[in-house]
């Protein structure tokens, strides 16, 4: 990218229910990079939890998305799962946690208004249980850090200049139930 350009609005966005066990890591995750991490004002960063249409607006700003969520594929718990431009909407649609049919319908909007984004990528992890239990399950939580990574490493080579707080010290004075205390708003 060159000085003169500007970069591209992006958008971190963290999907489902932190009710749900494991469904609740793209929500988790986002706060934990929220307070680890100094975000450039051109990226948003948005709880998205289960909203699907009502963040049609907010999808529609972005010229770059990245969806951080539990993906489930056919791979262990806590796996890393990676999914870029086409492989979004058939895995979005064909491996459904209880949020994301509102997530395939926002997509669809997306296509119709002719306002889909440069990019558009998911990062998860496998799920282990989408029961109701708060809280993540022990391989989700032993892969949340690999997922944080990833999502910056993914940012910055699209760009965007993201650093993180000294020593994570916020995270470290936040902790995961914290963070966990956040996203539930309370």
């Amino acid at each position: 990218m060159s000085a003169s350009s500007k970069p591209r609005r992006g958008l971190l966005l963290g999907l489902g229910n932190v009710l749900c066990e494991d469904d609740g890591l793209g929500v988790l995750a986002l706060e934990r990079l929220r307070v680890g991490y100094h975000w450039p004002e051109e990226m948003r960063l948005v709880d998205g939890g289960t909203l699907g249409m009502a963040l049609l607006s907010t999808l529609e700003e972005a010229e770059e998305v990245w969806i951080l969520d539990a993906v489930r594929v056919d791979a262990p718990p806590g796996s890393l799962v990676r999914l870029d431009g086409d492989e979004v909407e058939p895995a979005l649609r064909e491996r459904l946690s209880p949020h994301q049919i509102g997530v395939a319908d926002l997509l669809d909007a997306l296509h119709w208004r002719d306002r889909w984004p440069a990019s558009l990528r998911v990062i998860g992890l496998v799920p282990q249980s989408l029961g109701l239990h708060v809280g993540l399950s022990e391989p989700i939580a032993a892969g949340l850090g690999v997922l944080e990574e990833v999502a910056v490493a993914e940012v910055r080579r699209a760009g965007h200049a993201v650093r993180p707080r000294r020593h994570d010290a916020a995270r470290d004075r936040l902790g995961d139930d914290a963070c966990l205390s956040r996203a539930l708003g309370v």
